[in-house]
């Protein structure tokens, strides 16, 4: 057996990623020096990915619980009631790091692993959600990350045969040297057959399915806890490969093992592999596990304890059967062509403990790698220090010229990488496999058809991290809003949301500044919308030498439209001769917005402001209005303000073979124009309805306190919009050939991708 007891030296500290003072508190638990394999499994427990040891603190803000939750963050996955037998699983994952050193592994990786994190609690994957972030996409890195990126989730959700149905992709500078890709999986499970991430009963047998264990992956948790300089960089055996042939196999095995009730609990075997799952599920029961690493399966010769344990390996599970049911979860295992070994058994001390060859190599207590108030847990209590680029971030808009040519400007957005047309990324993913998706890619959320049940899903995931980086608070609020707005725009009544924090280092002051008010802001509009956080992931270190990404929250929220008669509206303009609604007010607001970057080259504040009680008024406005079928199609006002969503109405709909349909449109203000055309105010959105439904529309809307404006009427093949600036007697006309424009906004990503 090889030899463990290596000095332990600052440098391979270093390599772990390991502190002094947190190697200090190891002699104190263990009360004597530890193993290198004991070193590698704390520096892989006590890594930010794995311990959260920076955030949880914080997380404790966001509300938890709530009328429709039935399994809240702390699981694989968390999980919402419907009113009917089914739950709703769902929760959303970075892969920030592999996705930036091997985007297509790094990216279909990332897949397989939130597709697990569902099907382990006992749910059937029927949607895949994707956020992502790149560079300058005029650079050669970025289009080979774009590339890669959009490849790996392609094949990877393909092959397994769950529909991608709606993501998001923003372009900025901040994002160059490190890309995000935010994966969320949503799954439908029966109640009565959730499963958790538990190994209880002392003598029960811990059994591993799925793929062989290799080597790649080995230190990927620490990998994902640091910066990527250009020595982390290089190293590329922390990125997984993906089997996603296997991970077909292993859910259908899974869901039918937890159909017939084999099995007290499964986890995935994520971040950290082995070591994770294993210590999580006996930490959450109470109990200890004993490991057996020469009876773990591999698909390489000589490997150690060291490194079975760190392995990353991808499309492997643990799972804890009642003893005597070996053999039965080995004939499952053996129909579907996978491995289902015992390697070990739940042993009532709490202990993590793993034998080779017959010796002890590793003996920690559970509680040391798991439980952040253990006392000598590394948990970080901080206090962020306010960014000093903020004291000079806001413009004043006086000093702003505005623009002589304002269809130049309008042409110019419309084809900008952050508002222009993404279908051929969309249409590389299979987004119609099961059947169930009723809203394809291209609208404001998703919206999913659950057979059988007079329900529907909507969904949407959504982040600005500009608007973050600006204002950290408004910011967060912004993401939560944004994305429950999406989902009211189809119908649904937002329910709950997962969420992905994407920021850098957490031990520079001003970042953890970033994080703690965007946590608080998202916390403080989850509270006032009603929509708990369920489930989620943190993810830090996102950075280079040269800078740190903004401060990137991602909402992937879910709401429902439920009912016989189960009614829903998509973003573009059906008919001819529609009138044209505008919910909510516009207001003299360009700060943060695509309009001040792209035509002014110019990233100030301030953030628009939000009004909350506003903003649930007018999802309350078009929920009622959808389900009433008075309101016909409805689109919220964002990027790029109302000229862009005007655009994005006529046109969108020809993405699935619908008439493009343009709009004649009046617009009276006093508040400068390109405000009123190019401003990203909140709590706004474009609906449609026929004229004998105006009256009700505006009855709804005046219930609800909501502005309704008619402002035109949709036909012909151009959008025009009369402008009258009363107050100073000017006017301005506005008069674009929907084909051109179309064009316009098809080519401005598309032909990268």
């Amino acid at each position: 057996m090889q030899n463990y007891n290596v000095e332990i030296t600052d440098e391979i500290l270093k390599e772990h990623n390991l502190k002094k003072e947190e190697y200090e508190n190891i002699l104190k638990i263990l009360g004597r020096k530890p193993n290198i394999v004991e070193l590698g499994v704390f520096s892989a427990m006590w890594s930010e990915h794995c311990s959260y040891k920076h955030s949880k603190p914080v997380l404790k803000k966001f509300p938890t619980k709530g009328k429709y939750v039935l399994q809240g963050p702390g699981e694989n996955a968390g999980i919402i009631d419907t009113g009917f037998d089914i739950g709703v699983a769902f929760k959303i994952e970075s892969h920030n790091h592999p996705s930036s050193v091997e985007p297509f592994q790094g990216a279909a990786t990332g897949v397989g692993g939130i597709l697990r994190d569902i099907f382990t609690m006992g749910a059937r994957p029927v949607a895949i959600l994707d956020s992502l972030r790149f560079g300058n996409l005029n650079t050669f890195k970025t289009q080979h990350l774009l590339k890669g990126v959009v490849s790996g989730i392609a094949f990877y959700g393909n092959c397994v045969g769950v529909p991608t149905v709606a993501g998001e992709t923003f372009f900025e500078d901040a994002y160059q040297d490190n890309c995000l890709v935010n994966a969320m999986t949503i799954g439908i499970v029966n109640k009565k057959k959730i499963k958790k991430g538990i190994a209880k009963g002392p003598g029960n047998p811990v059994m591993y399915i799925g793929a062989l264990t290799g080597r790649d992956g080995i230190h990927g948790a620490s990998f994902a806890s640091a910066e990527l300089t250009e020595e982390n960089q290089k190293r590329r055996s922390s990125v997984q490969v993906a089997d996603p042939f296997m991970e077909k196999l292993l859910l259908e095995a899974t869901l039918e093992l937890i159909d017939k009730n084999l099995i007290i609990g499964i986890q995935d075997m994520g971040a950290a592999g082995l070591t994770s799952s294993s210590s999580e599920m006996a930490y959450r029961a109470g109990t200890g596990v004993e490991i057996d690493i020469d009876k773990v399966p591999k698909r390489e010769l000589n490997m150690n304890a060291y490194e079975v344990l760190l392995s990353e390996s991808q499309e492997r599970m643990l799972l804890v059967c009642k003893k005597g049911n070996e053999k039965k979860v080995e004939k499952i295992l053996k129909k579907w062509g996978l491995h289902a070994v015992k390697i070990g058994r739940v042993i009532k001390e709490q202990q993590f403990r793993i034998y080779e060859k017959g010796k002890i190599v590793a003996d920690i207590p559970v509680r040391a790698l798991t439980d952040s108030n253990y006392k000598y847990f590394p948990l970080k209590k901080q206090k962020g220090v306010k960014p000093a680029y903020l004291k000079d971030i806001n413009i004043k808009i006086d000093d702003i010229k505005i623009p002589e040519d304002l269809e130049s400007v309008l042409k110019k957005l419309i084809s900008s990488p952050n508002i222009a047309c993404k279908s051929n990324i969309w249409r590389q993913y299979d987004h119609m496999v099961q059947t169930n998706t009723f809203t394809l890619p291209g609208s404001d959320s998703a919206v999913i058809n659950i057979k059988d049940k007079d329900l529907m899903i909507a969904t949407s995931v959504d982040g600005n991290g500009r608007y973050v980086y600006l204002d950290p608070f408004l910011g967060g609020m912004a993401a939560v809003v944004e994305a429950a707005r999406n989902v009211s725009m189809s119908g649904a009544q937002p329910v709950a949301f997962t969420n992905c924090l994407n920021f850098g280092n957490p031990e520079d002051p001003e970042i953890f500044y970033q994080f703690k008010k965007a946590v608080e802001g998202m916390a403080y509009a989850a509270k006032k919308l009603n929509t708990p956080v369920i489930s989620g992931n943190v993810s830090f270190y996102n950075e280079s030498p040269e800078n740190a990404i903004y401060p990137t929250p991602v909402v992937g929220m879910v709401g429902y439209i439920k009912g016989k008669n189960k009614r829903y509206a998509k973003q573009y303009f059906k008919n001819e001769g529609d009138i044209i609604v505008l919910l909510g007010e516009i207001k003299e607001e360009i700060g943060a917005s695509e309009y001040l970057k792209e035509i002014h080259n110019l990233i100030k504040g301030p953030v628009p402001a939000i009004d909350l009680k506003r903003e649930i008024n007018l999802q309350k406005t078009c929920v009622e209005g959808i389900k009433k079928e008075i309101i016909i199609s409805a689109h919220d006002i964002s990027k790029g303000g109302l000229a862009i969503a005007l655009v994005e109405c006529c046109i969108s709909g020809s993405l699935h073979g619908n008439k493009a349909i343009g709009a004649y449109i009046e617009l009276q203000s006093d508040i400068r124009v390109d405000a009123l055309l190019f401003g990203e105010t909140q709590s706004r959105a474009i609906v449609t309805v026929k004229r004998e439904n105006l009256l009700k529309l505006k009855r709804i809307a005046s219930k609800n306190k909501i502005i309704a404006t008619e402002i035109g009427k949709t036909g012909g093949n151009r959008l025009i919009i009369n402008i009258d600036w009363a107050s100073k007697k000017y006017s301005k006309k506005l008069n674009i050939d929907i084909d051109e424009i179309k064009k316009l906004w098809m080519s401005g990503v598309n032909e990268y991708v």
